[in-house]
């Protein structure tokens, strides 16, 4: 039996296909999600991050202050001493101290949290856009990528805002951290810091995207066109709550980040237990919530300012890609 094609059906498929002059095939590439990608998610992020802490940096160092005193238990016990100690020691320039390694951290840092959580949300959320869970176990994974990119610049902008700061600068005190304590010193927190963002992420997620549903719904014509108002709200509303129910993991964190500095405490450990024991053999269990009106006074307006501005971000590149799809297509 004859098994080989006749000869004009093998030249027939070996013959090209005619095209015309101007001809130049175009390789669609699908956009991640929400109709953006992935890096337009990282830029969005980077812009919400940095905009957030520059913003907000005046309150964080109130914050960090008053969570980091040693020797001294409770001296900074209000807002108003604090902010009064720092203005009249270092003027308003005191506020800003470490602003530099802020910057230098915040930028990546949120490029990498917005891109992981969209990107897991998509993953997780099985196309349904009120998984509460998924958004909450997304915003973990985002935590825990972030944290160990902005971790290092988070130690030295803590340390360069206390009190009598021994630094001159960012580049300063990453060289004497280097040389005194070596590279694990930059990381001393983490394992605290993932501990605290974990909760205060999945909390804050969950919230934002409730707070974001139930505010949409309160005006039903504005629900696919959310406004800023609605992203500030619910952002406000899920930072304070994230960052009150966190409080006690912060004080930790910072207490390891500033040892040894300025009279703070040196552990000889680096467990969290150790130092909840410690904290609260000196000061009692209000130690533990040392800060918490400065962190709530920090967290709803600056996550008020990063939702707003990370949602115009994605509307913008929104646009922008409408605009060039339509113009290609």
């Amino acid at each position: 039996m004859a098994t080989d094609a006749s000869p004009k059906f093998q030249q027939r498929d070996l013959l090209p296909v005619p095209q015309p002059p101007d001809y130049h095939p175009v390789v669609a590439v699908s956009p991640a999600h929400d109709g953006l990608h992935f890096w337009q998610f990282m830029v969005a992020g980077s812009i919400a991050g940095t905009v957030e802490h520059m913003a907000m940096f005046p309150v964080d160092t109130i914050k960090t202050q008053m969570q980091a005193l040693g020797t001294c238990p409770l001296r900074s016990a209000s807002i108003r001493t604090a902010l009064g100690g720092i203005l009249k020691s270092e003027g308003v320039a005191g506020l800003y101290r470490g602003i530099g390694a802020m910057g230098l951290g915040a930028g990546p840092a949120h490029a990498v949290y917005f891109s992981v959580y969209e990107s897991c949300k998509k993953k997780f959320s099985g196309g349904n856009p009120n998984n509460s869970v998924a958004h909450a176990i997304s915003g973990v994974c985002a935590t825990v990528a972030s944290d160990a990119v902005f971790t290092p610049m988070d130690t030295v902008k803590q340390r360069l805002q206390l009190s009598e700061s021994p630094y001159k600068g960012v580049l300063d005190c990453v060289k004497r951290v280097l040389k005194e304590e070596g590279f694990k010193a930059f990381y001393a927190s983490y394992k605290t810091t993932v501990l605290m963002n974990a909760p205060y992420t999945a909390v804050h997620f969950a919230t934002y995207e409730a707070a974001k549903l139930g505010l949409s719904g309160v005006s039903p014509d504005s629900a696919s066109d959310e406004s800023i108002i609605v992203h500030a709200t619910a952002g406000a509303a899920a930072g304070a709550l994230a960052a009150l129910v966190t409080t006690p993991l912060d004080v930790v964190k910072t207490q390891l980040q500033c040892q040894g500095i300025c009279g703070c405490d040196r552990f000889k450990s680096g467990s969290i237990g150790d130092v909840f024991q410690i904290i609260v053999k000196k000061d009692g269990y209000r130690g533990l919530m040392r800060g918490w009106m400065p962190r709530m006074l920090f967290h709803a307006p600056a996550a008020a300012i990063c939702w707003s501005t990370y949602e115009a971000s994605k509307a913008f590149f929104q646009e922008h890609n409408t605009v060039n799809n339509t113009a290609t297509a």
